[in-house]
């Protein structure tokens, strides 16, 4: 059968001092609704997936310290379908963990494998593009199949895909090659050639496959994933994750399984999704899921006079941001923490928290 699962592990310190180690991006209320309010990225992702697969096969990878906050956002989640990372080993050991423990549950599972801080609409062509990556399983079931974003503009910011040859499933070719983030030559080469799609890091893929390929090329994090779920399920499997996963070696998914295998003809694949694709990974990012004011993008009670380009964020419904005079600004109000900087530094908001823990500890972090 086929099932999902929302990779939910990121603590988003880019979007600091908005999102905490205690509190990450993907559960604040932070994309907003047609009618007023907000809700999170990752209660976005998992209604997408519903679109798709009934509740009770999606599932939801995350950082163990955040299971009952995910929890208590995914009412329709189902309690077996959490899996909990004890710490971070990136994303090649969270996918196969994800991967071992759907393949117990099913051992034929076909899985996808999506991010929680995605914005993608319409909703309907995501569906769409997601049954076609599935169809293609069955025709291709070794495959490794990625979805590529047709791209609309010469960006710099993602990684990218070529496509290769047609595989007979309409809407899915073999992808010729993986690139790396290109510098803006580069970019525009690759939108003017009509052959290149943004690399979103959306998977669908057998779980057996994945795991078969984790074997191939990263052996360790496959016997020590292997041990985990030999161990019965409960207290005795948690204790063996937690000596185990904290071992494993660190790498991403692309890395370790999708840049080796697609050295052999036909087992990367890459289904087109032609939609509005938002990756909320910065400030400028969040800004275009906010309402537009005046010329900034604003969530919660601010008031700008001769202020244009601005992203003005407060997260306290008493608390006023006022801005006079100010261009092409982040300006960011929590509780503890005011943070301002230029719109085009917002990429130095990681260096900027290291600097804060470093002079303060942990207390703002």
């Amino acid at each position: 059968m086929r099932h999902a699962v929302v990779m939910a592990g990121g603590s988003g310190t880019r979007l600091w001092p908005l999102s905490r180690a205690a509190r990450p991006k993907q559960l604040l209320d932070v994309v907003g609704e047609p009618g007023g309010g907000a809700h999170s990225l990752l209660a976005e992702a998992f209604e997408r997936l519903e679109t798709v697969l009934p509740a009770e096969r999606i599932w939801v990878c995350t950082a163990a310290r955040y299971g009952a906050q995910v929890q208590a956002a995914l009412p329709r989640l189902r309690p077996d379908r959490l899996v909990l990372e004890p710490v971070a080993r990136d994303t090649a050991n969270a996918v196969g963990l994800a991967a071992a423990l759907v393949a117990e549950a099913d051992p034929d599972a076909e899985l996808a494998v999506v991010s929680a801080d995605h914005v993608i609409r319409p909703v309907e062509r995501f569906a769409a593009a997601l049954e076609t990556a599935y169809d293609a399983l069955a025709t291709h079931p070794r495959a490794l199949v990625t979805l590529g974003i047709r791209p609309t503009a010469p960006a710099t910011g993602f990684g990218y895909v070529r496509r290769g040859a047609a595989t007979g499933v309409p809407g899915v070719a073999e992808a010729a090659a993986f690139k790396e983030k290109p510098d803006r030559a580069t970019a525009e080469g690759y939108l003017a050639s009509g052959e290149y799609l943004w690399n979103s890091g959306m998977f669908v893929w057998r779980a057996r496959t994945v795991l078969d390929a984790l074997a191939d090329h990263l052996p360790a994090s496959a016997d020590g994933l292997a041990r985990v779920v030999a161990a019965p399920a409960g207290p005795e499997r948690e204790a063996v994750l937690a000596e185990v996963f904290p071992t494993l070696p660190k790498t991403s998914v692309d890395y370790a399984v999708l840049e080796p295998a697609a050295t052999e003809p036909g087992r990367v694949l890459v289904a087109d999704l032609d939609a509005e694709w938002l990756d909320v990974g910065s400030w400028p990012a969040l800004a275009q899921t906010l309402a537009q004011v005046g010329g900034n993008a604003v969530a919660g009670l601010a008031v700008t006079l001769d202020s244009a380009g601005n992203i003005v964020f407060s997260d306290d419904p008493e608390h006023l941001v006022a801005l006079v005079g100010v261009r092409d600004s982040v300006v960011v109000a929590t509780a503890d923490v005011t943070m301002v900087c230029p719109v085009g530094d917002a990429e130095r908001v990681k260096q900027l928290l290291a600097a804060a823990e470093e002079r303060f500890g942990p207390r703002y972090s």
